[in-house]
């Protein structure tokens, strides 16, 4: 008998997960957490948990480093096949971002989760009453220098820093022009030097698949510590909300992308949803798109048969630059506190929405909860409270499992695409 796949190992820890995590929140009930050996249950879950997010990040910087520069090199001294390929990953980038915050915007629109019965939602929420003009007042041009700041992270002062900090946009924007620049070497310093960038990836994609073994264990932890403290119910507002959110998330990864995937790259797309299981499960489990990279580079090569000189490349810009989830759900959190302030909000404004949400979700960081910074950004754009964000994480962390799952399935489909475009042969190809 084989070895269970990881995707099926993954799917029944998240089915464990729930089981447990259920029976723990209800006898969590009358007040007393649920002990084993004087810990509870619950730090337990979150300890285990948070060492294994602990060791998918730990390899995150070096991961992206070597894998971009070796991407770099491997793509070649031609600056015109690396122009091309750069630009038609960005563009694709915006195109799919910008799909999905129209679907999520026409899917709010048409709902109206903010209303019920007609009636604004905000009293149910406990917002604080007030001048539902005062606050239409503050519509207005204001919070560039927010935007700004994203673009303005793309260069760090301090590259050290920078990988400390997590702050991935600037640590990609300096290792595409390092290994842009080793391609410039002579051949006496260039072989060497590309040599060791790819022995160091090849290393870090080893510790990766080491530390995916320990995948089940973490994903239980994961889901079972979040249900054991939140169990499965919500106020109705919230949960009609989270249900137009998931809805849209759906027809963005099961119709819009696969739709690009058949037109544009000629491959099955059902084919290639099945091949990236792990990476879009895990991504699931973990809500980070940056921890699930590696797992993302492995399906895709493997499973899909992208070179690795597209995923090296295309994958870690992707999990800083493509939030295709994360962008669909920033403009639907903001058009439902405006729906449920009883706001009117004008095309102009909502089309500001759209161009910030795009902005925004360039500069998120690929880690669990990290939209609702970028949702604050918006809302201080178009003059909404940022109090207002609280009612979000309620059910945050699902729909940032959700949410991340797509932005992970649209890196995929993008490399896929460009793999295509630039003459490789896939597993997934139709006959």
């Amino acid at each position: 008998m084989g070895k269970l796949a990881l995707h099926w190992q993954i799917i029944i820890a998240i089915i464990f997960a729930g089981i447990v995590g259920s029976i723990v929140k209800n006898f969590s009930q009358d007040g007393e957490a649920v002990a084993l050996f004087g810990i509870g249950v619950v730090t337990i879950f979150e300890y285990v948990g948070q060492l294994f997010l602990n060791a998918l990040k730990m390899i995150i910087v070096p991961l992206i480093a070597s894998s971009i520069i070796v991407g770099m090199c491997g793509i070649g001294g031609s600056g015109a096949r690396l122009a091309k390929i750069g630009s038609r990953t960005l563009l694709f980038y915006a195109v799919t971002t910008f799909f999905a915050i129209l679907v999520g915007l026409a899917l709010i629109n048409v709902v109206a989760p903010g209303q019920y019965e007609g009636r604004p939602v905000g009293d149910l929420l406990a917002f604080e009453s007030g001048d539902a003009s005062a606050i239409q007042e503050k519509i207005e041009n204001k919070g560039s220098g927010d935007v700004a700041e994203i673009f303005l992270r793309m260069i760090p002062p301090n590259i050290i820093k920078a990988a400390a900090d997590g702050q991935m946009l600037g640590i990609i924007f300096f290792c595409i022009l390092f290994g842009f620049f080793i391609t410039k070497l002579s051949d006496e310093l260039r072989h060497p030097f590309a040599g060791f960038w790819d022995a160091s990836f090849k290393v870090m994609m080893s510790m990766t698949e080491w530390i995916m073994k320990f995948a089940p264990i973490g994903v239980f932890a994961l889901v079972a510590g979040v249900i054991s403290k939140t169990g499965f119910d919500a106020a109705r507002p919230l949960a009609i909300f989270s249900l137009t959110v998931l809805g849209a998330l759906l027809i963005h990864a099961l119709v819009v992308l696969p739709i690009l995937l058949r037109s544009l790259a000629r491959v099955r797309p059902w084919a290639a949803l099945r091949a990236m299981s792990p990476a879009i499960l895990t991504a699931f489990s973990t809500a980070s798109s940056s921890a699930t990279l590696p797992v993302s580079m492995k399906s895709l090569e493997k499973n899909v048969g992208v070179s690795n000189n597209v995923s090296s490349f295309v994958l870690p810009l992707g999990a800083t630059v493509n939030m295709n989830g994360t962008a669909l759900y920033e403009c639907a959190a903001a058009m439902f506190i405006a729906q449920a302030y009883g706001l009117e909000l004008t095309f102009g404004v909502q089309f500001t929405i759209v161009v910030v949400a795009l902005l925004t979700s360039i500069g998120v960081a690929g880690v669990p909860s990290a939209s609702l910074v970028a949702i604050a950004i918006i809302l201080g754009v178009i003059g909404l409270p940022v109090e207002a964000i609280g009612v979000l994480m309620v059910f945050d962390r699902v729909l940032d499992m959700c949410r991340t799952s797509v932005n992970i399935w649209g890196d995929a489909v993008c490399a896929t695409i460009i793999a295509r475009l630039e003459g490789e042969k896939t597993q997934v190809d139709l006959e």
